[in-house]
């Protein structure tokens, strides 16, 4: 499977589940507080959200998150092997062009899920995007690379080792800082 094709379910899913709820992008767009732009773009597969955007939007579709990922949630527990993980959302445009984050869950099956962790690909991007909230809390582990993180009107950047643990209501936003890529493990609770 390529990346825009497991990208582009993503959008089409985000899509289906708001026909199915008879709600416009202009009724989404109220309920998560996004532009219709920025929510048709998604849906469109012109951009690859942040994790954080996703939730709020399968939040306000009253779903959980990992229905737009294709997860089942039907296990009491989940182990996933190394060579098992599904890379969830590389590109931002069907051109190819790079959005900054691919994502690969950690927990795919577990039934009645509190928490989404994932391992996250922070790719160097040429700009920053925009600090957003959402209900819930986040919890970052650097694995590797360097990671600049926004939390309000704080800035630090975070290196191997280290963690951050934060309210998502607070405006934040995670990239990548320097030429190479960093890998986190994040951990959502909504």
């Amino acid at each position: 499977m390529d990346d825009i094709d497991v990208s582009i379910r993503v959008g089409e899913k985000i899509r289906a589940f708001r026909d199915s709820l008879g709600l416009s992008l202009g009724d989404l767009a109220e309920k998560t507080g996004f532009s219709t732009a920025y929510l048709s773009q998604v849906e469109n597969h012109l951009i690859s959200p942040p994790l954080g955007a996703l939730m709020k939007i399968a939040r306000c579709l009253d779903i959980e998150t990992g229905k737009l990922f294709d997860q089942k949630g039907t296990a009491p527990f989940t182990i996933v092997k190394s060579d098992e993980r599904v890379p969830t959302s590389r590109v931002a445009s069907k051109e190819g062009v790079r959005y900054g984050y691919s994502y690969e869950s950690l927990a795919p099956d577990k039934i009645n899920r509190k928490m989404e962790p994932f391992l996250v690909t922070l790719e160097p991007a040429s700009k920053k995007g925009t600090p957003y909230n959402h209900e819930g809390e986040e919890f970052l582990f650097v694995l590797e690379g360097r990671v600049e993180i926004q939390l309000g009107e704080y800035t630090d950047i975070l290196e191997p080792g280290d963690s951050v643990y934060y309210d998502s209501t607070l405006h934040h936003r995670v990239s990548c800082v320097g030429g190479e890529p960093a890998r986190i493990i994040a951990v959502i609770h909504s």
